[in-house]
């Protein structure tokens, strides 16, 4: 079925938990129909269930980020039950395992760094790509990777871990090509920052709330179309990296 032609459609991975499952509850909140993607079953039907309960219009995809045909399966899904794509959140990622010094760079665990890769930026280009013919059909499409200022090699914050804050680095240098390659077009491309945020992620050690770390991911989502392209945002504004 068609969803109504001036309700825009969202698409936010690894959306049933944490900060994906906040940015998705904003964009509801803004009118936007979600689709939560997520690999399981049961947490995905969950996440909608609430959402619904909170008023928002949600669906569930669907969605393992580091296998191809599920990610051909979720665009076909949002074809056959959306038309098109308006906002696409590429909000899931993993910090990869640290025992044994596994992302201490001198006993750098490189399966690890594999494992990083596939979903923090491999799940990022077969995601994009498998939906850029939807997003192409939109009125204003827009594109929010979700890195982390650890990427920034300028900051350099955070713990060494030598497998997630390179893939975060890698993330925003591919959030600058998208953006070049598209910028004859009206996808806006741009990356942002969550901040330090309390979820499994962090082990719930953290001071800020996922709402508070979806708030970058909805205004980047919701951007009129002169706004920013290829950028690094953060609440306060640019991101250094």
């Amino acid at each position: 079925m068609d969803r109504v032609n001036d309700t825009k459609i969202a698409l936010v991975t690894g959306a049933n938990k944490g900060i994906g499952f906040a940015i998705a509850q904003g964009l509801g909140a803004t009118g936007c129909t979600v689709a939560v993607g997520a690999r399981d079953d049961a947490r995905r039907e969950e996440a909608v269930n609430h959402l619904r309960a909170a008023g928002v219009d949600a669906f569930g995809v669907a969605l393992d980020v580091t296998a191809d045909d599920s990610v051909a399966a979720a665009a076909a899904t949002i074809e056959r039950t959306a038309g098109r794509l308006d906002v696409l959140v590429n909000n899931a990622g993993i910090s990869g395992g640290t025992d044994g010094g596994a992302q201490d760079p001198t006993t750098l665990d490189l399966d690890v760094v594999r494992t990083v890769l596939d979903t923090n930026v491999f799940g990022v280009v077969r995601v994009t790509n498998a939906m850029l013919p939807l997003l192409r059909r939109a009125n204003s499409p827009r594109i929010v990777n979700m890195s982390s200022n650890m990427g920034s090699l300028t900051l350099q914050t955070g713990p060494i871990m030598a497998a997630y804050a390179p893939s975060k680095s890698m993330l925003n240098s591919l959030t600058v090509q998208y953006a070049r390659r598209l910028a004859d077009t009206n996808i806006i491309v741009n990356a942002g920052c969550p901040g330090y945020v309390a979820t499994d992620f962090t082990g719930f050690n953290a001071p800020r709330t996922p709402e508070q770390g979806a708030a970058i991911a909805i205004r980047l989502a919701t951007l009129p179309d002169d706004g920013p392209r290829g950028g690094f945002f953060d609440d306060e504004g640019v991101v250094a990296w």
